[in-house]
């Protein structure tokens, strides 16, 4: 009998003040196994990385690489945060420095060719010979992905490819998912060859793990909440005989002695190196969710000149905070710190107007939000840029809204993903920005103009 531990960590989304103590706890398990002589793998499933935290920020994502190489990382698979949140540059050169494997099969360069630094799949042998092929995949952004320069195909097809390659080279199959649990669920019940599925993206989490089929399904939530741990016990035949799943929550890991001194390490490092100054203010520049302020009006003015669109619109819970005298990166990260890029669409004047109405409510400033890359907590009302309203008429640049003209608006990409102005957006071609966040506008008009 052979039993092989496996240990598994996703959507810990740079929430790097859980890390200490996760990264003691893996240290731990994996020379306690060894001495064992027990077979140890450490896996992350994607979104590692999120640029919200000034380590990663000012890194780029090497700090965050550092830290996986310190705890001894097997491999790792992308998420999104990783893949369309960086600049291809920077993508391209995030794994330089990995002392593990980056596997995934289904991102590509535009000619086809996997980059130099992702393998479709890795075949790890224990002590005792036994063939444990692992494959990753990534949830299929493809539109932009292809905006940022490289090719994300459909996952499914990739996996029924490599998985003719992987039964021929493996005696155990792990796959490592930020696909989601409903994509994870097909998986398993199409494909039972596949002995686990490390799971990610929806933030779900399993407290034994979820069977399907043959098939067992673990994930371990996010921000590093959970660790993950399936045992997979292998007899002389190299048939798997047993397969079990565990999560361990951070609170129940014994911190280490110098837990807060790491944590603050981590954000002071950070902010030392988005210490550079953009700008010298004159007067303040002041945030308010329900009130519009000279700082709000000058982010949608950002977004209006950058897109150089008609007309612009933003939420003003966008801004978390005010900015006075000095001004440096930090400042900015920490008043906008979300992933969110610029996006553009065409409307006529009369989806305008119903997209006006709908904002206008005060359910909606009031509405609290969590995802679509969005870090703040509520909406907050919505401030325009090209658009007055005078005696109940709405005034595109000085000229009254005409209902059949079309007009293009810029705002915000997590207001087109299905969740708001469901009766107009959904419907409508968009052209994202990217890789610029908001707060690259923002200081990009601050440079310019301030």
């Amino acid at each position: 009998m052979e039993t092989i531990h496996i240990f598994h960590t996703n959507d810990v989304h740079s929430h790097l003040e859980h890390w200490p103590r996760i990264d003691e706890f893996l240290r731990g398990k994996g020379e306690y196994y060894q001495a064992k002589g027990e077979e140890y793998y450490l896996f992350d499933i994607g979104d590692f990385i999120d640029r919200w935290h000034p380590l990663t920020e000012a890194t780029k994502g090497q700090g965050n690489i550092e830290l996986l190489n310190a705890s001894g990382y097997t491999a790792v698979t992308l998420g999104n945060n990783e893949g369309v949140n960086l600049p291809h540059s920077v993508l391209d050169h995030l794994y330089d420095g990995a002392a593990f494997d980056v596997i995934n099969a289904n991102l590509y360069r535009p000619n086809g060719d996997f980059p130099e630094w992702v393998k479709p799949y890795h075949i790890y042998y224990t002590n005792k010979g036994t063939r444990i092929g692992v494959i990753g995949l990534t949830a299929c952004f493809n539109h932009l992905y292809h905006l940022l320069g490289w090719q994300v195909t459909e996952p499914i097809p990739e996996l029924k490819k490599w998985l003719e390659i992987l039964k021929k080279e493996s005696d155990v199959i792990i796959l490592l998912s930020h696909l989601g649990i409903n994509d994870d669920e097909k998986i398993a019940a199409n494909f039972p060859e596949v002995d686990l599925i490390l799971g990610a993206h929806t933030h779900h989490f399993l407290e034994e793990g979820k069977w399907v089929g043959q098939t067992l399904i673990g994930a371990a939530g996010k921000y590093g909440h959970y660790v993950g741990h399936m045992t997979i016990t292998v007899n002389e035949e190299k048939t798997v005989i047993s397969k079990k799943a565990a999560l361990y929550e951070f609170t129940e890991l014994p911190a280490p002695k110098n837990e807060e001194q790491q944590i603050t390490a981590f954000l002071e490092t950070g902010k030392q190196l988005l210490n550079q100054q953009v700008t010298f203010l004159k007067e303040p520049f002041v945030h308010h969710p329900f009130q519009v302020t000279n700082l709000s009006k000058l982010l949608c003015k950002a977004l209006k000149d950058w897109c150089q669109t008609d007309c612009a619109m933003i939420n003003a819970g966008l801004l978390l905070g005010s900015l006075s005298d000095e001004v440096t990166n930090y400042d900015l990260l920490s008043i906008c710190p979300h992933p969110i890029n610029p996006c553009v669409v065409e409307l006529t004047g009369d989806e305008l107007g119903k997209i006006m109405i709908e904002a206008s409510s005060e359910e909606m400033s009031r509405r609290e939000i969590k995802g679509l890359g969005f870090r703040g907590t509520v909406l907050g009302i919505f401030v325009y840029e090209g658009i007055h309203i005078e005696n109940g008429v709405i005034f595109i640049n000085h000229q009254p809204l005409q209902k059949n003209e079309t007009y293009s608006l810029a705002l915000p990409d997590m207001f087109t993903f299905g969740h708001f102005f469901k009766e107009v957006l959904p419907y409508k071609h968009k052209e994202y920005l990217l890789p610029e966040f908001m707060r690259d506008l923002l200081k990009w008009e601050l440079e310019q103009h301030h």
